[in-house]
């Protein structure tokens, strides 16, 4: 299934967005935003975690978005410690919303864009949640809102960026529990193993 691709800038609080549409064309009840990880250590929407997850939500029948945060690339803007990347994020949901009407929100992120991601989800209806080896700094454990879908941590128990054990610690501790997937070996970019993570994903949203 190929989807086509199309470069567009998106309306933001903070100016045009920089951002990649890619529909694979066939019928479905979804469409996906995509966040990248954090800005100031060179996260962008070209990041290759970033485009594995949206290949394999295309392969699911999904139309993607993929965006660069205000200040990234040719995104108006600087960066905002996440508010302002949330603002980002619900933006590009806003237009895909509008572009794909009827179909409902599935929020996905890695890193930092996983921090991203959780807040758009405790923000939108959302019919799914994605995090990939998310942000756990960032986050309050006692005080996350765990949003009322279904919601997939994949996480490498290798990771030198993002602490494996407090990742899990926080997913156990959250209620109801996120589905889990710890990929034994993986350090934070998957290198060398985009293909267990792209399997993890499609089989999260094809078991629902």
């Amino acid at each position: 299934m190929r989807a086509k691709l199309e470069r567009l800038f998106i309306d933001g609080q903070a100016g045009a967005l920089e951002a990649v549409a890619e529909d694979p064309g066939v019928a479905g009840s979804s469409y996906a935003v995509v966040c990248h990880p954090h800005p100031l250590f060179g996260g962008t929407m070209d990041n290759k975690v970033v485009t594995t997850v949206a290949r394999a939500l295309q392969e699911t029948g999904m139309p993607t978005l993929r965006f660069n945060f205000r200040g990234v690339g040719a995104s108006a803007g600087v960066f905002d410690q996440g508010n302002g990347e949330t603002a980002d994020a619900d933006a590009v949901a806003s237009w895909g919303a509008a572009r794909w009407p009827g179909r409902a929100l599935v929020a996905a992120g890695f890193s930092f864009g996983g921090y991203v991601a959780l807040r758009l989800a405790q923000q939108r209806v959302t019919q799914h949640l994605i995090t990939i080896a998310p942000a756990i700094q960032r986050f309050d454990a006692s005080s996350t809102v765990v949003p009322q879908c279904p919601w997939l941590v994949v996480q490498g128990d290798a990771d030198d960026v993002v602490d494996p054990t407090a990742v899990i610690a926080w997913v156990n501790g959250l209620h109801p529990k996120p589905r889990l997937v710890v990929l034994p070996g993986v350090g934070h970019y998957f290198h060398g193993r985009l293909h267990e993570l792209r399997d993890a994903v499609t089989d999260a949203i094809r078991s629902g």
